[in-house]
C-alpha cells in the first residue's frame, strides 16, 4: 500500500500545511487527479497524485503542518477502499491553528463538536464547501461530482458562507475562480437576501483568545502569521543579518522613455499590452545583467554562483504579503512580451493562483514603489541574489542642460548590493549601464 507523502512544491519549501482534502476515503484516484490543497512558503496549490488506486486512509488532517516526506495519505486497491469506507470515518485530530480563520474544521467532526480555535464554521443552513459541492448539480463538477474551484475561490466561499454548487464557473473547463464567488456574493447582497456570514472571526481578525486585557497602549490584539508571512520575515531578517548591504543611488532622465512609451501606446492595437515604465526597467536590467555576470549571481557557501539565464523577479504587493513572480529569460524577450507576462503574473498573484514554479528561479529583483509617489527607498536583497533595484516615481524636475534650466522627467533608483559578490566599482558600472539603456530607450529594442 503506497504512501502519499508531503511533496516539495517549491525550491525553498521545508514543510507544508494541509488546507483541504479534495478526495475522501474510498474515492478512486487516477494519476494527475488533484487530491489535496497544500499551503507552502510561497503559495497555496493543489497537489496532483502520482499514483493510481483507491484512497484508503487519510493520515494528515486539514490544518496540520508536516515536513517534506511525511506520509499524508495511503492508496490501495479497490477492495481496500471499500473496506475502509464501510468501517466508517477515521477519528480525526483537531487541526493546528496557523492563523485566525485560516484552516477549516476537519471533515468528519461531529455536528455537536465546537469548531477548533480560529476555525471558520460554515453558515447555518449551508453545508460546508466540502460537503455541499455538487449537491444540486448546478455547479461545475469534475468526474467525481466535486465542484471544480480554485483554492482562493474555495476560501472566499467558505468565509462568505456561499454554496459553490450554486455558482457557474467562468474559468478553464468551467472551474470556479475568485471573480465568480465575488460576483455571487455581490448578487446576493444586491438582492437583499444576504448570505449568512460564516460563524467565527473573519480572516485576519483576532479570536477572543488573542485579545489582551486593557493596557496603557489600549487593547492589544494578536494575529498569527501565515506561512508566507513567516517565510518573508525569516528571509528578510537573514538577508540583513548575513549579507553586507551597501547602496548606490542614481537619477535617470526618463524623458525619452516617456516619449517612447507614448508612441508605443498610440501604435498599440486593441487588446495589446502596452509596456509600462517598469517593463522598460526590467528589460534594461536584464540587458545589463547579461553584460555584468556578478550582478546576475549569488554568494553561497563561500563561492560565487553565476547563472546562464537572466530571470528578473518583479515584486508584487499581495494580500498582507509581498510576492516576487519571475520573468524568465527577460534579456531575450521583447518589451511587449515582458509587459504581457508581467501583467498576467501580477493578476495571478492578486487572485491567489500563482504557482511555486512561477515564484522560483529569480536571479535579480526589481521593486517599484513609484506608483505610491515614493521618490527613493532602500530595498532588502532577496537572498541569495546579489542585488535588488528599488525604483521610485517619475517626476518632472528642473535640470541643467547646456547651461540652461529645462524640465525633465527624472527617476530616482537605489541599487542594494551584497558586498560579498558585487563590489563598489562593478556595481556602479552595472547601474550606469541600466541608466544608459533607459535614457536611450531605442537600445531596449535591440
Amino acid at each position: 500500500m503506497p504512501d502519499i507523502v508531503m511533496p516539495r512544491l517549491s525550491d525553498s519549501m521545508e514543510e507544508g500545511t494541509i488546507l483541504t482534502w479534495l478526495k475522501q476515503v474510498g474515492d478512486e484516484i487516477s494519476v494527475g487527479d488533484e487530491i489535496v490543497e497544500i499551503e507552502t512558503d510561497k503559495a497555496n496549490m493543489a497537489y496532483e497524485s502520482d499514483v493510481a488506486g483507491t484512497l484508503t486512509e487519510i493520515l494528515a488532517q486539514e490544518g496540520e503542518t508536516l515536513p517534506i516526506g511525511s506520509p499524508i495519505a495511503r492508496v490501495g486497491d479497490s477492495d481496500e477502499g471499500q473496506s475502509a469506507q464501510s468501517a466508517g470515518p477515521v477519528a480525526e485530530a483537531s487541526p493546528t491553528v496557523l492563523g485566525a480563520g485560516r484552516p477549516s474544521a476537519p471533515r468528519g467532526t461531529p455536528a455537536s463538536a465546537p469548531p477548533a480555535e480560529g476555525a471558520v464554521e460554515p453558515a447555518a443552513g449551508s453545508a460546508g464547501a466540502s460537503d455541499s459541492e455538487g449537491a444540486d448539480g448546478s455547479g461545475s463538477e469534475d468526474g467525481s461530482g466535486r465542484v471544480k474551484a480554485s483554492p482562493v475561490a474555495r476560501r472566499i466561499a467558505k468565509e462568505q458562507g456561499i454554496d459553490l454548487s450554486s455558482i457557474q464557473g467562468s474559468g478553464p473547463g468551467g472551474r470556479i475562480v475568485k471573480k465568480d464567488v465575488k460576483k455571487a456574493a455581490s448578487s446576493a447582497g444586491d438582492a437583499g437576501a444576504g448570505v449568512a456570514p460564516a460563524a467565527g472571526p473573519a480572516d485576519g481578525a483576532a479570536s477572543p483568545e488573542s485579545v489582551s486585557p486593557e493596557t496603557a497602549k489600549g487593547q492589544v490584539t494578536y494575529e498569527d502569521l501565515s506561512k508566507l508571512q513567516s517565510t518573508i520575515a525569516r528571509r528578510m531578517a537573514e538577508s540583513k543579518a548575513t549579507a553586507p548591504h551597501f547602496y548606490l543611488e542614481a537619477e535617470i532622465d526618463m524623458s525619452r522613455a516617456v516619449e517612447a512609451r507614448a508612441r508605443l501606446k498610440a501604435a498599440a492595437g486593441e487588446g495589446e499590452a502596452v509596456p509600462s515604465f517598469n517593463d522598460m526597467i526590467v528589460k534594461a536590467c536584464a540587458l545589463a545583467l547579461r553584460e555584468h555576470p556578478r550582478a546576475n549571481g549569488a554568494y553561497r557557501d563561500g563561492r560565487f554562483e553565476l547563472y546562464s539565464r537572466v530571470n528578473v523577479g518583479v515584486a508584487v504587493a499581495a494580500r498582507d504579503s509581498l510576492v516576487v513572480p519571475t520573468v524568465f529569460d527577460a534579456d531575450r524577450k521583447g518589451l511587449r512580451q515582458i509587459a504581457s507576462e508581467s501583467r498576467a503574473l501580477a493578476q495571478r498573484v492578486r487572485d491567489g493562483e500563482i504557482t511555486p514554479p512561477e515564484l522560483s528561479g529569480g536571479t535579480f529583483t526589481v521593486s517599484n514603489l513609484g506608483m505610491y509617489g515614493i521618490d527613493n527607498f532602500s530595498a532588502v536583497i532577496n537572498a541569495p541574489q546579489a542585488a535588488i533595484l528599488a525604483v521610485g516615481a517619475i517626476k518632472e524636475r528642473p535640470v541643467v542642460r547646456g547651461g540652461e534650466i529645462v524640465a525633465a522627467q527624472m527617476l530616482g533608483v537605489t541599487l542594494a548590493c551584497d558586498h560579498r559578490i558585487l563590489y563598489g566599482a562593478p556595481a556602479a558600472e552595472f547601474l550606469a549601464r541600466v541608466r544608459a539603456l533607459l535614457e536611450e530607450p531605442l537600445f531596449l529594442a535591440l
